[in-house]
């Protein structure tokens, strides 16, 4: 978006990137792309990564993470639509608004990013998951 977009992670991600750092690399790219590693890899290598694992382009695309997380932080009721906003790198559509309202709302980023993760890490080891079942028009 030729914007920079400051996001903050949690523990559990600052682990990982830790991890990934330490691997060893021929750049400053944790994911670079295959044919040049001066660049990341792009969005249709995470799709390719998908239809791979098996989903069809009707059930998960690489920007559907976005949608999903936007879904789960939107549903919990527990954080500010401007902070979630901000968190997804959405800018305001309200040109006054955008002039006047530039705030980050980065202490509860912080705390929403840790959320995600201790939610993630919850499922990940029994929490309650409940199955939805939807038909092709979602």
């Amino acid at each position: 978006m030729k914007q920079a977009h400051a996001v903050p992670l949690s523990r559990q991600v600052r682990y990982l990137w830790q991890e990934l750092r330490s691997l060893p690399r021929t750049n400053e790219c944790l994911f670079p792309a295959l044919y040049t590693t001066q660049r990341p890899i792009s969005d249709n290598t995470m799709n390719v990564a998908l239809r791979r694992l098996g989903f069809d382009h009707d059930e998960m695309t690489s920007h559907g993470f976005r949608a999903m997380v936007s879904t789960l932080v939107n549903k919990s009721g527990l954080w500010h639509p401007d902070a979630i906003e901000r968190a997804l790198a959405h800018g305001e559509r309200d040109r006054v608004r955008a002039a006047y309202h530039r705030g980050a709302h980065w202490e509860e980023r912080v705390r929403m990013a840790q959320w995600r993760s201790d939610y993630l890490d919850q499922l990940r080891v029994g929490g309650t998951i409940i199955e939805a079942k939807f038909n092709k028009r979602g």
